[in-house]
């Protein structure tokens, strides 16, 4: 077909703790991955087939997709054509906030991982064509009014931890977590991580699939990612953020971030920096590629 991926990222003008993504992909796979954010995301081009926790979901044009903090998904093309979108990442305080002033006092959740409301369509759309420009007036109030509308129309309440088998689980996996990080950079062998909570290997991989939706190997490098991601937000320099996140070397860092996130950590570190250059892409021209 000719299409290349293209891909754009950066910050929203009027909220700095949300990240906007804007990406046409026809041959990018996502990995099976977390993310500490909300994804908020509207198929604009094509369709996407992916998988959210346990759910299957093919999502047509203008589907309106919702991803949960630390929920499992992943991505790819449903057909030849592949497909674009626009993605929101507010971050859980800014989403909480919200809700508190819409009344309600609990972290929103989302049970509807595909929304099929074209109004909603609409207003994310135009929220994010105006975030696009930083001097445009419009751009605090159209999300603000776009999020109203997926809270009040769309969103449950947080739920505690079901008791009994799930709940000994969510502690071994904070003892994994412990361990992990304690040394993130070193490799960390299944039988590590059983010692450290006296179950045996074949439960800790029960735990991370039930717990996180992932394997121990895909657990670990999206902690990883996530300590490079936090290193290079500060300024660090990528070659030694992959080596103090346990990366064999920038090449592997990028190639890992990509599969995850759909954008190299050099577009990642260069929204981050907030220098005016907000817009960076995979293969130019970029805007006129991107819905």
């Amino acid at each position: 077909m000719g299409i290349r991926d293209t891909a754009a990222f950066w910050k929203h003008p009027c909220f700095r703790d949300m990240a906007l993504l804007k990406a046409r992909f026809t041959r990018h796979r996502y990995e099976l991955h977390t993310h500490p954010t909300y994804v908020i995301a509207l198929i604009t081009k094509g369709c996407e087939r992916l998988r959210i926790g346990r759910r299957h979901i093919v999502a047509p044009l203008n589907t309106v997709i919702v991803v949960n903090p630390e929920e499992s998904h992943d991505g790819e093309a449903e057909t030849e054509i592949g497909w674009a979108y626009r993605t929101f990442y507010p971050s859980v305080e800014m989403m909480t906030d919200l809700a508190r002033e819409l009344g309600r006092d609990e972290i929103p959740m989302f049970p509807a991982a595909a929304i099929d409301d074209p109004i909603l369509a609409r207003m994310l759309a135009a929220a994010h064509r105006t975030a696009e420009h930083d001097a445009d007036e419009d751009a605090e109030a159209s999300m603000l009014l776009a999020l109203r509308r997926l809270l009040v129309g769309y969103a449950d309440r947080a739920r505690e931890p079901r008791p009994g088998a799930r709940s000994g689980a969510v502690q071994r996996v904070a003892r994994y977590r412990d361990v992990i990080d304690t040394d993130i950079a070193r490799r960390h062998a299944l039988q590590d991580l059983a010692s450290a909570a006296s179950v045996t290997r074949f439960q800790v991989i029960r735990d991370f699939r039930l717990i996180t939706g992932l394997t121990p190997g895909a657990y670990i490098r999206n902690r990883r990612l996530r300590l490079a991601c936090g290193l290079i937000g500060k300024g660090v320099l990528l070659a030694e953020a992959a080596s103090a996140a346990g990366f064999a070397d920038q090449s592997h860092l990028s190639r890992v971030f990509q599969r995850s996130h759909g954008i190299t950590p050099g577009m990642f570190r260069q929204a981050c920096m907030g220098d005016g250059a907000r817009f960076a892409g995979l293969t130019p021209p970029l805007h006129s590629a991107l819905a």
